[in-house]
């Protein structure tokens, strides 16, 4: 599988994303400027985590605009996948590929710290491998990770079951207790009505090997790449 991590300017978590992915067997990845192209060899597309273009005006919504952003939009269209994290998760929104908004933290300060997201489903591409209820240990580091939505939007993500991940305890409880940002309905990532972009607030590539603190989140990647090794 080749992954493409798109590199916008104030992305921080490109190196980290590519060092994850390249932990996996049989993966190739590939920096990709975000005013070049998209290259047509591409299996996945990861928009990393970070402060694209300082987070102006608001999180994501000038890399919405960067020329390569065109490309995504019609790759996703075409049923590629695409994995936005944190910030990244903030373009997909900002971009139209992910309903709702995210606003600032409950509390308006910033979070860095270990959470725990429980697993809705098993029927996408990045959640393959895991099982229902399985819970995950993995890092937020955000500002603006409240998730939000209108309630018609918000029930219509529900009814299709669009959650994929809900911020949970180490049981799998899920709470207003264990909502670290005041996304409504806990929801921590979520994927388009297709399955095939997902966007999530945690960071799995800084859950990449237990030495971190924890493996979780390499999970969600291998999920991904032996999804593509089967297309």
């Amino acid at each position: 599988m080749k992954v493409g991590v798109v590199v916008f300017p104030g992305s921080n978590c490109d190196r980290d994303t590519a060092w994850a992915f390249s932990l996996l067997e049989g993966v190739e990845v590939e920096y990709l400027w975000h005013k070049d192209g998209l290259p047509g060899d591409v299996d996945l597309v990861v928009l990393p985590g970070g402060f694209s273009y300082g987070d102006y005006l608001r999180t994501g919504a000038f890399a919405r605009f960067s020329p390569i952003m065109e490309d995504v939009i019609d790759f996703a269209g075409r049923g590629g996948l695409v994995l936005g994290i944190c910030n990244g998760f903030q373009v997909l929104l900002e971009s139209g590929l992910l309903p709702g908004a995210m606003l600032p933290n409950r509390g308006l300060r910033f979070i860095c710290d270990w959470v725990h997201i429980r697993v809705e489903r098993t029927d996408t591409p990045f959640t393959q491998n895991l099982s229902v209820g399985q819970v995950l240990r993995i890092p937020v580091a955000h500002f603006e990770g409240n998730y939000f939505a209108d309630r018609s939007t918000l029930a219509e993500i529900e009814a299709k079951g669009q959650v994929v991940f809900r911020y949970s305890d180490p049981e799998g409880n899920v709470s207003e207790r264990t909502n670290p940002n005041g996304s409504l309905n806990n929801i921590a990532g979520l994927v388009n009505e297709r399955g095939n972009v997902l966007g999530m607030m945690p960071h799995p590539e800084r859950a990449a090997a237990e030495i971190l603190g924890s493996a979780d989140g390499l999970k969600i990647l291998q999920s991904v790449v032996d999804f593509g090794a089967k297309v």
